[in-house]
C-alpha cells in the first residue's frame, strides 16, 4: 500500500494532464504531493529527505510553471530530482563515508563495501542518465509524449533497474555464501 501512496502523485498528474491541461495537472501535482506529505507526516511524524527534497522541488518548479505559465519549467523538474538523487547518492559516499544503498539494503544482505560501492555509482549513473533522457524527450518531443515518458518510461526504467540491482546484489551474496572457506 505505500508503494502506491509513493505514486499517487504521479498518477493524479497523468490523469489530470489527460482530461485537463499540462497546467492543471501541475497544480493537481502540487496538491497532492502536498496532501501526500501531509498524510506521511501524520502517520510517521516525520518526512524523509527524500521527500522533502521531491516536495520542495515539486513546489518550485510547478510554482514557476503556473506563474509564467510555462511547461519548461515543470520538464526541468524531473532533471532537477535526479541530479539532486545522483549526487546525494556521491556526496554521501565520498563527502561522509556513508553509502545509502548500503545503509536502505544492508540490514537485508551482508556483502563487501566494495560491492555497496559498485551499487551506489550503479544508481548514481542511473540518475544522470535518467535526467538527461527527460532533458533530451522534454525539449525535443511534443508534450504528450514527454508525459508519457515522465509516467510510464521512468517508472519502467526505475523498475528494471531496482530488479537488476536486487538480482546483481543477491548473487554477489550468493557467490559469497558458496565460496569455499580456508
Amino acid at each position: 500500500m505505500k508503494q502506491l501512496a509513493e505514486f499517487l502523485p504521479l498518477i493524479i498528474f497523468f490523469v489530470v494532464y489527460k482530461t485537463v491541461d499540462i497546467y492543471a495537472a501541475t497544480g493537481a501535482l502540487m496538491a497532492a504531493t502536498c496532501l501526500q506529505m501531509l498524510v506521511f507526516w501524520v502517520k510517521n511524524k516525520k518526512l524523509e529527505k527524500m521527500h522533502l527534497v521531491t516536495l520542495v522541488l515539486v513546489l518550485f518548479f510547478g510554482g514557476l510553471t503556473m506563474f509564467f505559465q510555462d511547461d519548461a519549467f515543470i520538464k526541468w523538474k524531473v532533471t532537477a530530482v535526479n541530479a539532486l538523487f545522483a549526487i546525494g547518492l556521491l556526496v554521501s559516499r565520498y563527502g561522509f563515508q556513508k553509502n545509502l544503498i548500503k545503509q536502505m539494503l544492508g540490514k537485508e544482505m551482508t556483502l563487501p563495501d566494495v560491492i555497496w560501492d559498485k551499487a551506489n555509482v550503479a544508481w548514481a549513473l542511473f540518475f544522470v542518465i535518467c535526467g538527461g533522457l527527460n532533458v533530451y524527450v522534454a525539449f525535443n518531443m511534443p508534450q504528450e509524449v514527454w508525459v508519457n515518458f515522465k509516467v510510464f518510461g521512468l517508472l519502467g526504467m526505475t523498475l528494471i533497474f531496482t530488479f537488476a540491482t536486487a538480482i546483481y546484489l543477491y548473487r554477489q551474496q550468493q557467490a559469497l555464501e558458496n565460496k569455499p572457506q580456508i
